[in-house]
């Protein structure tokens, strides 16, 4: 990756990934529809798709809408890194 900014974009990409798969998960394992989970989280099912695929990078005012439709708590955190190499 020797464009500028590649490393930023891909993480970024498997951020999003990583977060719709998540949301994915968590709505498979209570026998949720894509289009329950939208209607309880204010949204289109049409959206949500689009995040559990990592297509989209959600706000965190949908991830705390998400949340709350799963009787869940939203965590946010930051974990330290290595220094670049």
């Amino acid at each position: 990756m020797a464009e500028p900014g590649a490393v930023d974009a891909y993480d970024a990409t498997r951020r999003a990934f990583e977060l719709g798969a998540t949301v994915r998960a968590m709505r498979e394992q209570r026998g949720w529809t894509q289009t329950g989970l939208a209607e309880a989280a204010g949204m289109t099912q049409s959206a949500l798709a689009r995040f559990e695929a990592g297509g989209t990078v959600p706000t965190l005012a949908l991830l705390e809408r998400i949340a709350h439709a799963f009787h869940a708590q939203l965590v946010v955190r930051f974990d330290e890194s290595s220094p670049a190499a």
